[in-house]
């Protein structure tokens, strides 16, 4: 159901995301904040939903589809955002792409198992994962407009190729998870 209050934080952040995105075509600093603002906004919906949803008991089928791609969404329009404004260049492209690349993995990984009924949970590394991602995409975002004897900009960039090491470590993490399921093990017979 999606009136469900989890359900709602967790599609405010989807909605979210074309607000974001107009905030990168205004003029910096408001830009760097107003999107930063909508980020932090947003990532924090990203915490209440599942607590409230296990906490009040409201966990849902829609629920557990809409927060993984919520959550992606937000990441991926970022990044691509941070691209297109230059601030994510040269070679910090390589641990946007390694991140990217990763959510697209897992969450066809993720559709395959469903199909078996395979769960794959998050671990806990995956969790802290997201934590150095967001919070290094947020001092991305502040960038140039952050506060001046602090190296923002080095910061979230230090802290995107740490999120894309942890990226790597954890993805592996789920494939290997998966592959007895996708390499016919422990995959139920054919029907056709």
């Amino acid at each position: 159901m999606i009136t469900t209050l989890p359900n709602l934080l967790t599609l405010s952040r989807i909605l979210a995301i074309p607000a974001l995105i107009g905030a990168f075509y205004l003029a910096s600093p408001l830009s760097n904040w107003l999107a930063f603002g909508i980020f932090v906004a947003a990532g924090i919906t990203d915490i209440l939903d599942g607590h409230l949803a296990r906490s009040r008991d409201e966990v849902t089928g829609l629920g557990r589809f809409l927060d993984p791609v919520a959550d992606k969404l937000l990441v991926a329009a970022t990044l691509l955002m941070l691209v297109h404004v230059d601030r994510i260049g040269d070679w910090t492209i390589m641990p946007t792409v390694v991140i990217l690349c990763r959510e697209i993995m897992v969450s066809g990984l993720r559709e395959f198992l469903a199909e078996l009924r395979v769960g794959v949970p998050v671990s806990r590394l995956a969790k802290w994962k997201t934590g150095v991602q967001m919070t290094a995409i947020g001092f991305v975002v502040i960038g140039d407009a952050g506060w001046e004897p602090i190296p923002v900009v080095e910061i979230g960039i230090a802290g995107l190729w740490l999120a894309a090491l942890l990226t790597i470590y954890t993805g592996y993490d789920y494939l290997r998870a998966g592959l007895k399921h996708m390499t016919g093990a422990d995959a139920p017979a054919s029907k056709g």
